[in-house]
């Protein structure tokens, strides 16, 4: 089959909160784009047709194909096979996630994965990422810093790497990026606040590119002394430099 009878997988990004409309986040060309396709594969189909409904998607949701990612494990491999079988075909398909950016901190990475090993063209459209936004807006080092996800849930695991993470900050300037479960993150700020050194530079990141945006950046010294922003149940990032 030849490469270039193939169909493209473009990776749209999605709003990072409610009811925040596309033009604000997304170029025209990309709206474009996202509004032309009629198959997609996404991370939640409830959460990609509402969506798809923000952007005035001009096909009716019914007549779409939208199909979710299927689980790792066993079969995942068959299963992603098939969800890009129309791109061997000759379709465009769009791949989405349920905030930001597809395969960014997200399951989409494996369907994209497979796209490049079975000659698909990737096609990534311009949109927000929390995790960028937050290394954008945080003031910190962004010529060298890693993304590590979720920490341990358990307190003594959890400390060891802040701890951990904190040394390394130290030692190679690099600026450390994570986040946590929303119900959890007043219980993340006390370990940062109790564990780090008073020098060691923290931002906390919340709800960005909303209208109940968070951004600020402080040492730990200041941000003992200072009043705390309300973090419980809003999806935020940390970020920390030491």
């Amino acid at each position: 089959m030849q490469h270039d009878k193939r169909g493209t997988l473009y990776l749209i990004p999605v709003a990072l909160g409610e009811a925040t409309p596309w033009a604000t986040f997304l170029p025209a060309q990309a709206q474009a784009i996202a509004a032309g396709l009629r198959r997609f594969v996404v991370e939640t189909a409830r959460a990609a047709r509402a969506h798809l409904k923000q952007l005035d998607y001009p096909h009716p949701l019914r007549e779409t194909d939208i199909r979710e990612l299927p689980e790792d494990g066993p079969g995942a491999a068959a299963a992603l096979d098939a969800l890009l079988a129309p791109a061997l075909a000759g379709e465009d398909i769009g791949l989405m996630s349920d905030a930001g950016c597809p395969a960014v901190a997200d399951p989409g990475a494996r369907l994209v994965a497979r796209a490049h090993a079975l000659g698909i063209r990737v096609a990534p459209l311009v949109g927000p990422s929390s995790i960028l936004l937050g290394l954008m807006g945080s003031g910190l080092n962004g010529q060298s810093f890693a993304f590590h996800g979720y920490l341990p849930v358990g307190e003594g695991e959890r400390d060891a790497a802040l701890r951990a993470l904190e040394e390394e900050s130290r030692k190679l300037g690099r600026t450390q990026i994570f986040i946590e479960t929303p119900y959890r993150n007043e219980r993340m700020l006390d370990a940062l606040l109790k564990l780090l050194k008073p020098d060691t530079r923290l931002c906390v990141a919340c709800e960005l590119a909303t209208a109940n945006e968070t951004l600020l950046t402080r040492s730990v010294r200041d941000w003992r002394k200072a009043g705390r922003p309300a973090l419980a149940k809003r999806p935020a990032l940390f970020l920390l430099l030491a």
